[in-house]
């Protein structure tokens, strides 16, 4: 009988193997998969001689981990093109958030959405995502802000992971804005996640994580301390929105509490990035949003090597501030915008991508981890963050499965 699944022949493969050089590449490789994870890979001429119940070859290409986006908000009803508009004419994202729009008219059209309804729209962001690499994806909750629609987003967000062959993680971010009912009274929101909303999904198992919106134009270090210590008590993961518009102790407040990651950091001070180094807390750059709100102060990008804080990239995909649909795109973005090298960018949407999840089983081609692999027609892996607007992906391979891809 057949010990592998499958083999993969013929592959260059970039194993993004934590502390290996540059890619870590097996220039001549081969890789073996049994039971959706990888058994063995290396160089073809050591490939042990077990029998395989199918052979692929790839053909030269390159082999890397399969592309992990966190995080997104693929879930919502509506569309903010009209705010895109009203930016270039001049609007800063406070100025329309302050006015009633930004995150709270995403509210209102995610609260008239139907479970159904909402699904229906993430679908095809979904597939856009896959066609792009991904295999991984978080999705936060966070536009239906209060108990009913909250928990509605994640329920959508759980059923979103069973119509693909792909892994969902789930995030509850109900303190990501006031909600209207709440106006003037965020303490009394506060209030509200803590003591119902964080329980009831706890209790569900609808929420892997818990996140938050640590700034001026939301909650205090105080208000999302609540929030974490809540979290705390069920069980549940941390994470952040950090330093996005100013430095308020957001990435400080993160590390004190082991977060996961602490996202955006724009504003970020060096305490602030050394306490996230201190902590492991990884840090998630959103180039996307960076771009699309015409930011001019990019993240502390030195002062993170400096500190050894693992940076994670992702889409942030979201209808206000970064309506990007591709981690590939994503990578192109960073190294221009950020100006991360080539393999902090493949890196940062794998290994470190994974890291920021809590996730231990995915992330590099590495024997025992999960068969999650991107199988792309490029020269050089460097191709991936260089190229924009082309889609090289050849294959991919979910749990040792190949997928077919259906982007709209």
């Amino acid at each position: 009988m057949a010990r592998l699944d499958l083999l993969l022949t013929d592959a260059r493969i970039a194993t993004l193997q934590r502390g290996t050089t540059g890619f870590g590449v097996i220039e001549d490789g081969a890789s073996g998969i049994s039971g959706g994870h990888i058994a063995w890979v290396g160089e073809a001429g050591e490939r042990p001689n077990e029998p395989a119940a199918e052979t692929r070859s790839l053909n030269g290409r390159w082999v890397t981990p399969a592309l992990i986006d966190c995080p997104t908000h693929l879930v919502f009803g509506g569309d903010r093109a009209a705010e895109f508009e009203q930016r270039l004419a001049g609007a800063s994202y406070e100025d329309i958030a302050r006015a009633g729009g930004g995150i709270l008219s995403t509210v209102t059209a995610t609260r008239a959405a139907s479970a159904d309804e909402l699904f229906a729209a993430a679908l095809p962001r979904l597939d856009a995502l896959m066609a792009s690499g991904v295999a991984t994806v978080e999705i936060k909750s966070g536009y239906g802000l209060d108990v009913e629609n909250e928990l509605k987003m994640l329920e959508v967000a759980r059923r979103l992971g069973t119509a693909r062959d792909v892994s969902v993680v789930t995030t509850l971010l109900a303190a990501h804005a006031i909600p209207p009912e709440f106006h003037g009274n965020a303490d009394g929101w506060i209030d509200v996640v803590c003591n119902e909303l964080i329980p009831a999904a706890a209790e569900r198992g609808l929420a892997d994580a818990v996140d938050a919106y640590c700034e001026t134009i939301a909650f205090d270090t105080a208000q999302v301390a609540a929030v974490f210590e809540a979290a705390r008590k069920h069980r549940l993961p941390v994470k952040l929105h950090a330093d996005q518009l100013s430095d308020g102790g957001g990435a400080a407040l993160a590390a004190a509490y082991s977060a996961l990651s602490a996202d955006h950091l724009e504003y970020t001070s060096d305490d602030g990035v050394a306490a996230m180094g201190a902590a492991g807390t990884a840090a998630v750059l959103l180039p996307g949003a960076f771009l699309t709100l015409n930011e001019t102060r990019p993240p502390p990008v030195a002062a993170l090597r400096e500190h050894q804080v693992p940076m994670a990239i992702a889409t942030d995909c979201n209808p206000g501030t970064s309506p990007l649909t591709s981690v590939r795109e994503a990578m192109a973005l960073a190294s221009r915008l950020f100006r991360l090298t080539p393999e902090e960018g493949l890196a940062g949407t794998t290994r470190e991508a994974a890291l920021a999840l809590g996730l231990d089983d995915r992330g590099t081609v590495t024997a025992g981890m999960r068969a999650d692999l991107a199988v792309w027609g490029v020269t050089h892996p460097r191709d991936l963050g260089y190229w924009l607007g082309r889609n090289s992906l050849a294959h991919l391979f979910i749990g040792g499965r190949g997928v077919s891809l259906t982007a709209a």
